[in-house]
C-alpha cells in the first residue's frame, strides 16, 4: 500500500512531532505546579532523560506517547501499513530503551511513574491526575 502523502509532505509532518513540551506533558506539569509540586525537566544525568523529575520525592515521571512507546492494547498504538517492518523495529527499540531506563532508575533508588497519552484523554484525566498527587504524597 502506497503512502497517501508525498515524501516531502510526510517528512514535513514527521518533523513537527515533538519529543519535549508535548500537550500531555504540559498538562501534567501545569497540574503538578498548581498543586505545589516543584520539579526539574529532562535531566540528562538520569537514564532515559525523564520528562519530569521530582527530586524531593525521589520520583521521575515519563509521559509516553502510545504510538511511539508501543502501548499494547491501546487504540492509539497501530503500526502503519507502509514500512511495517521498519516501524516495528523502531517501536520495539523504543520499548527496550524504556525498560532499560526504568530498571536503571530503580537501581539508583528512584520511583518511576509512567503515564500514557491515552490516560490523559478528557474522560480519564481528572481521576489520573488526582491519583498521581495521592501517589506522590505517599
Amino acid at each position: 500500500m502506497a503512502d497517501v502523502h508525498s515524501k516531502e509532505i510526510r517528512s514535513h509532518n514527521m518533523s513537527k512531532i515533538k519529543s519535549k513540551d508535548t500537550k500531555p506533558e504540559l498538562l501534567v506539569r501545569k497540574f503538578l505546579f498548581k498543586n505545589g509540586f516543584r520539579y526539574r525537566l529532562h535531566l540528562k544525568v538520569l537514564p532515559g532523560k525523564p520528562d519530569i523529575v521530582l527530586p524531593k520525592y525521589r520520583t521521575v515521571i515519563f509521559i509516553n506517547g502510545c504510538f511511539w512507546h508501543g502501548h499494547e492494547g491501546c487504540k492509539y498504538y497501530v503500526i502503519p501499513k507502509t514500512r511495517t517492518e521498519w516501524w516495528s523495529d523502531k517501536i520495539n527499540s523504543n520499548v527496550k530503551k524504556d525498560i532499560k531506563s526504568v530498571l536503571q532508575l530503580k537501581e539508583l533508588g528512584w520511583r518511576v511513574i509512567i503515564i500514557w497519552e491515552c490516560e490523559l484523554k478528557r474522560s480519564k484525566v481528572e481521576h489520573l491526575l488526582n491519583s498521581l498527587v495521592t501517589e506522590l504524597k505517599r
